[in-house]
């Protein structure tokens, strides 16, 4: 279920601007305002907590954790009351708060947080492997083509350039292990590998791989923007790279 199916939301904006105070951190791309990083995290979350059957819901309240934390490394969690407008949803999403602040409130509840993941195997790029690009798929889908620099669409040599690319994300890997991020996508962790073609300290793109059956490659099946990547990659955790940020 969405966010917005289940609770009544009016003043979203402004809960969410609260919420951003309350755990700092860069919630925009770029120059913006607009903490779109913090709605599209904040909406995630919740289809996860709640397909998870993590939302708990009384007689008089709904409560999940957010999976943030304040400053003082407190928990944050989204509180509904029920909502008192005819002819909407049953809650109404009263705002953010600390797990102190739920307790002052009278809530005694604490859901646990979303979890993504069941082997931390996952999260980590086995050097081992060898990644393999779907080529077909990077070029010839209008989304993909899209996404790949101008200068390099139509390069006679891109697959060239690609495949140099993904051997220096490989170098960098091996150089530090935090190169490749973990996201979450369509029930999977995948990894999202840097993929520099037009200048070779700037990233262009995130491809992001996953483990054959075998368990022997990586399968590199789309590629991302920059900013796709990072949201898909916070609803995990705040990315530590050096390559992948806001």
């Amino acid at each position: 279920m969405k966010l917005f199916e289940f609770a009544y939301c009016p003043s979203f904006d402004r809960d969410i601007n609260f919420l951003s105070k309350l755990c700092p951190e860069k919630w925009s791309f770029g120059s913006n305002t607009d903490n779109i990083i913090l709605k599209n995290y904040i909406k995630h979350t919740f289809m996860k907590v709640f397909e998870d059957g993590r939302v708990i819901c009384t007689d008089k309240y709904a409560v999940f954790n957010t999976g943030l934390y304040t400053v003082y490394y407190e928990s944050i969690y989204a509180y509904f009351t029920l909502n008192s407008i005819p002819d909407k949803q049953k809650w109404f999403l009263n705002g953010f708060y600390s797990s102190y602040q739920l307790g002052m409130m009278g809530v005694q509840e604490r859901p646990k947080r979303a979890n993504y993941f069941s082997k931390p195997a996952e999260l980590v790029f086995d050097t081992n492997c060898e990644i393999i690009p779907q080529y077909q798929h990077i070029f010839s889908d209008p989304e993909n083509y899209l996404r790949i620099p101008e200068s390099i669409r139509d390069n006679p040599n891109k697959t060239m350039l690609f495949d140099g690319a993904v051997k220096r994300a490989t170098y960098m890997i091996e150089a530090n292990y935090k190169t490749a991020v973990p996201q979450y996508y369509n029930g999977k962790i995948q990894l999202l590998v840097p993929i520099c073609l037009v200048s070779e300290n700037n990233p262009d793109l995130a491809l992001v791989v996953s483990k054959n059956e075998a368990g022997n490659q990586y399968l590199g099946h789309t590629c991302l923007t920059l900013d796709m990547a990072y949201n898909n990659a916070r609803l995990i955790a705040r990315p530590d790279s050096n390559w992948l940020k806001p």
